[in-house]
């Protein structure tokens, strides 16, 4: 199984990627509203991506990130400080395609955010109750 090490490798390049393909398309992003709208919401991607593993390590633990690696190994966790650092990288990622994809950025964010919330909420209640029948 990949470990912390590994996961931030594969973050990054997807970061990567998706961060390159938006400057790439950012003149078509740009054009309308609708792709405005899109490009605010692939700017929110590299919020999650910074925010969480790769998807083949997302369910098998969600608390090795890219971010809180560093702090993981120091036994802190990670805590508001990894999610505003990784809503600025996004935020400014935005910027550069235009002004109202940062508006859309922010709100796609935050619902990404709840939405990472609630899956390990629910992650975490059912890994407790399988450790307190055994």
């Amino acid at each position: 199984m990949a470990g912390p090490g590994s996961s931030m490798v594969h973050s990054f390049l997807l970061f990567t990627v998706v961060f390159f393909l938006q400057e790439m398309y950012r003149t078509k992003l740009a054009s309308l509203e609708l792709f405005t709208i899109l490009g605010g919401f692939t700017s929110s991607i590299p919020f999650l991506v910074l925010l969480t593993p790769s998807p083949h390590i997302l369910f098998h633990s969600l608390y090795h990130n890219l971010i809180g690696n560093f702090q993981e190994s120091c036994d802190m966790r990670t805590g508001l400080g990894a999610v505003i650092l990784a809503e600025a990288v996004a935020l400014i990622a935005a910027s550069t395609v235009h002004r109202v994809c940062i508006t859309t950025c922010f709100l796609f964010s935050t619902c990404l955010l709840y939405e990472v919330n609630r899956i390990m909420g629910l992650t975490l209640s059912k890994s407790e109750s399988r450790t307190k029948r055994h």
